[in-house]
């Protein structure tokens, strides 16, 4: 077929014997390869949402993150000499959100080109690396934040909890991006580049002919870096929403009051609105489509159907890189007070300007 520059306005299931030349949304169907390889069935679905929606998306992720992730590692940097366990954290969480976000430009040119990708193999999968590293360490670093402000709810008066310090917390962080290196690190060999009707193309979760290979790779992938930290955060915060419950006369609740009280309630509601709106959609219909793909039995319609829902909430999970910075801002009245200074103090050189 000629090459076109126009939209491809359909994406349609090939017969396992032409593979070379099929879309990225053939990945739905590979796994059926075994079963349907005698068979001619053709399925032909619409994706235009996709050209539309992933760009805008990603771009507002992008202006909003760069600056905002940009902000919250200098702030904590410039307190370097004072930082406490949870903003040691925090900056590593920044510095995932920060390289994820310097990725998507290409996304953005790859989507608002109609799915083209220039930038060559090892580009490809680089940026699907980043996403996958920075959403599960986000997960991590956000779990080690929750476990540290329950340790402080739940046992204020341990010593246990308070051994080790900062140091602690730095070994604890570099733990967490040698788990994320490994738990992403065969991102490198499921993601590359295809071909799509004359242009080139970057899969997302596998190729075409991987996909049965990448099915179990994918559930671990799921269950080790959102299941079980998940688990362990709600679990978490399900423990300090019944020590904070409890009157201020009860024992051991004074230590929870006040300011420290407020700012643990505060960070319940963000950590778990960050986990709700940002990674639970994502994780719950990528793992649907997962196992969408890999029956032989599913209708077109309904491969279809979990096509559009999955590649629909992929703009959710990368919501968390701005997210992310407002959580810091909010759960943090020093740096809440420094920045309303700074504003002020730039509103009033303002104003000093206009009446000169």
């Amino acid at each position: 077929m000629p090459y076109s520059s126009s939209p491809l306005p359909t994406e349609t299931l090939i017969p396992p014997d032409l593979f070379a030349t099929s879309s990225d949304s053939v990945e739905l169907f590979a796994a059926d390869s075994v079963a349907v390889s005698n068979s001619s069935l053709r399925c032909t679905y619409k994706e235009d949402f996709k050209q539309i929606l992933l760009p805008t998306v990603y771009s507002v992720v992008f202006l909003l993150g760069l600056p905002l992730n940009a902000a919250v590692i200098l702030k904590i940097f410039a307190t370097r000499r004072s930082l406490s366990k949870n903003n040691i954290y925090m900056l590593n969480l920044a510095i995932a959100d920060f390289l994820y976000v310097m990725s998507l430009p290409l996304l953005i040119y790859n989507y608002g080109s109609h799915d083209y990708w220039p930038f060559g193999e090892f580009a490809c999968k680089l940026v699907r690396f980043q996403f996958y590293s920075n959403l599960h360490g986000s997960i991590l670093f956000l779990t080690c934040i929750s476990v540290q402000r329950y340790v402080g709810i739940c046992h204020p008066l341990s010593t246990w909890q308070k051994q080790g310090g900062r140091r602690l917390a730095w070994c604890v962080c570099g733990g967490v991006w040698v788990v994320v290196t490994v738990l992403c690190l065969p991102t490198f060999h499921f993601a590359a580049t295809g071909t799509q009707r004359n242009r080139t193309v970057c899969y997302d979760l596998s190729t075409p002919t991987r996909s049965l290979e990448y099915y179990p790779y994918g559930m671990a992938l799921t269950c080790l870096g959102f299941l079980l930290p998940f688990v362990g955060v709600m679990v978490c915060y399900c423990r300090m929403a019944q020590i904070l419950c409890r009157p201020v006369s009860y024992q051991g609740v004074t230590i929870a009051t006040g300011e420290k009280r407020d700012k643990a309630v505060r960070m319940i509601i963000l950590v778990a609105t960050v986990f709700c709106i940002s990674f639970l959609p994502f994780h719950l219909t990528k793992t649907l489509y997962l196992v969408v793909r890999t029956l032989s039995g599913a209708s077109c319609d309904t491969r279809n159907l979990f096509s559009i829902i999955y590649k629909s909430t992929r703009p959710f999970a990368s919501m968390n890189s701005f997210l992310d910075p407002i959580l810091f801002y909010f759960t943090q009245p020093r740096y809440r007070r420094s920045t309303k200074r700074l504003v002020l103090r730039v509103t009033t050189l303002r104003d000093k300007g206009t009446n000169v």
